[in-house]
């Protein structure tokens, strides 16, 4: 062997040897899996927060469950519908963060919302439920918000006979409409002003004359008027031998009062009951404080539990507003055991946590009646230990629990099946605590008092 070639192959040798103790090479970056596009304006689809994403991934064998509803992002209705838009998805993240909702026999299923725009608009609501149902393929449904757009969502899952939970709609009519397949959360709109007037009476007993202001739509008509089989304010009030001195009505949309106040100035009553939404009841308290309206006592619907009704400042104080939760309310697993019913999802306080935690804002009664709807949904799923529909219908006509939003149970009469039958109402009104500042009391029933009501001065 040559003296050159030996030096060769030493050098090989020592290549070899070098290139095994070397370390391993980084692997070149990948392309990250590709990220859909946005959708359009108008549709949100598979909802999940990405702080649920990222703290709990669904389970490998985990089956999807598509959850269709309507929410609007614009419109008359935006306000209030983007509260119960928060609580539903505040509900998916906390589904995702156990895990799904799991069956009996391991199965799980990972809930994914489709969702699109409503623009506050009945006919596009029957549009896009059609849609929901017929090309987005949608296992069960959530009502949008307000009763006018839960009634048009309403008549379209009944034909197609899909289930649907309702949130956000009150209206009487509705669900005396013998629909088989939708079920009611909210306590009947015949009910909302009931208790304020076994409120003002207690306050002052003298109250005799009653001005009566609402909106022109299905929810506050059924307020003031009721129903055949459920009697509303005005039936409420004969009973108590009070009388009405104005009753006007407005169309939806209104902003100016200055000519229904003149009249209600005109007609001096003790008391003015009615409103409509979160613009109008909002813009017709502004008038009465800026007109200086003397009534002693006020109770509008919907405006005055939402947080921003503070915005408008002094003309707030002393509002009462009919609620379907408040965040004082007492609901609890000792109160379900006490009045024998079970007890199922998060303590009230547990849920105003996590609510404010995610939108920096506290709940209203919109946020939480969301957050329930989707709750409800997943216990009757549980009970039903499936989710086949008339096995999850079956489930719904049985149940009657209490979560921390209250009790809730549904009619099972055929003519107001779905009907809401055990929820009720409480009722705020707007203070001032020690510093000035404006804070929301529930203030009737009594047994569920934060503070003692006020009269207007």
């Amino acid at each position: 062997m040559s003296k050159m070639f030996r030096i060769v192959w030493i050098g090989l040798i020592l290549l070899l040897v070098l290139a095994a103790c070397a370390p391993a090479p980084t692997p070149a970056p990948t392309a990250a899996p590709p990220t859909a596009a946005p959708p359009a304006s108008s549709s949100s689809s598979s909802v999940a927060s990405s702080s649920a994403a990222a703290s709990s991934a669904a389970p490998a064998n985990a089956k999807p469950l598509v959850i269709g509803y309507t929410e609007s992002k614009t419109g008359a209705q935006q306000t209030a519908s983007q509260k119960q838009s928060q609580g539903l998805n505040l509900w998916l993240d906390d589904v995702k963060k156990a895990g799904g909702i799991k069956l009996k026999d391991g199965t799980v299923y990972m809930p994914q919302f489709k969702s699109y725009d409503d623009q506050s608009a009945a006919d596009r609501v029957q549009q896009l439920y059609t849609q929901l149902i017929n090309s987005d393929k949608a296992d069960f449904l959530i009502s949008p918000y307000s009763s006018g757009l839960v009634k048009a969502a309403a008549i379209v899952s009944e034909q197609n006979g899909k289930v649907m939970v309702t949130a956000g709609g009150a209206d009487d009519a509705t669900m005396e409409a013998g629909f088989k397949n939708i079920y009611q959360l909210y306590t009947p709109g015949s009910q909302y002003l009931l208790g304020a007037v076994d409120l003002m009476l207690k306050l002052d007993p003298t109250i005799q004359k009653v001005a009566i202001v609402n909106e022109k739509d299905s929810f506050s008509t059924s307020v003031i008027q009721g129903t055949t089989l459920a009697p509303g304010l005005l039936a409420y009030l004969k009973t108590k031998n009070l009388d009405v001195v104005v009753n006007e009505s407005y169309d939806t949309g209104t902003t100016d009062f200055s000519s229904i106040v003149n009249k209600i100035q005109a007609a001096s009553p003790d008391v003015i009951l009615g409103g409509g939404h979160q613009i109008d009841g909002t813009s017709l308290a502004q008038t009465l404080k800026n007109k200086n309206i003397a009534v002693r006592f006020v109770a509008l619907l919907v405006a005055p539990p939402e947080p921003t009704f503070a915005d408008i400042g002094d003309a707030a104080l002393a509002i009462v507003g009919p609620s379907q939760w408040e965040t004082q309310v007492s609901y609890s697993a000792d109160a379900a055991k006490a009045a024998n019913l079970p007890w199922y999802g998060p303590s009230n306080k547990d849920f105003i946590s996590e609510y404010t935690a995610k939108y920096n804002a506290p709940p209203s009664y919109h946020s939480a009646g969301g957050y329930a709807t989707g709750l409800i949904l997943q216990k009757a799923i549980e009970d039903a230990n499936s989710v086949d529909p008339t096995a999850v219908k079956a489930a719904l006509d049985k149940m009657n629990l209490m979560t921390f939003y209250g009790v809730v149970q549904f009619s099972t009469d055929a003519k107001t099946h779905g009907k809401q039958v055990a929820h009720t109402m409480v009722y705020m009104q707007w203070q001032k605590d020690a510093s000035g500042k404006l804070v929301p009391q529930i203030v009737w029933p009594l047994s569920a008092k934060s503070a003692d009501a006020i009269l207007r001065k």
